[in-house]
């Protein structure tokens, strides 16, 4: 059966990332989310391109995006920004390793009002990635 463009779930996608100081990174979505999905720090995941994962990053270039690779509780928080459900601060107990490139991967993450979207919320023009400062 062929898949259509109208057959998908919709669902919130990540525009634009910005660091806004060493351990913290501000998200900004297309659409209104979910609070509960879009505050999971387990529904994301920062590569960096570095092999291992330093600093705030979950994953390096290489393995493939796991529960076991997400980032954790223990390396920070997300906090939604004003009432607006599209803007979020994610706080890390760490900084920031100065240069390398990170890349900001949510996944799961509801619309308003829905839950059990069970797919990534990146796409072709997201601008999710930084070099940390």
């Amino acid at each position: 059966m062929a898949s259509h463009p109208t057959d998908r779930q919709m669902h919130p996608i990540l525009i634009d990332v910005r660091q806004i100081a060493p351990n913290q990174i501000l998200m900004m979505y297309d659409l209104r989310t979910d609070l509960e999905s879009a505050t999971n720090v387990a529904n994301y995941w920062i590569r960096s391109n570095s092999v291992r994962p330093t600093g705030i990053s979950s994953v390096g270039m290489s393995p493939a995006l796991s529960a076991a690779n997400a980032i954790r509780p223990d390396m920070g928080m997300i906090t939604p920004v004003n009432n607006s459900r599209r803007r979020f601060v994610i706080t890390f107990r760490e900084n920031a390793m100065s240069g390398v490139l990170h890349v900001v991967l949510p996944c799961f993450v509801n619309l308003e009002g829905r839950t059990g979207f069970r797919g990534e919320n990146w796409g072709t023009f997201s601008s999710n990635m930084f070099i940390s400062m």
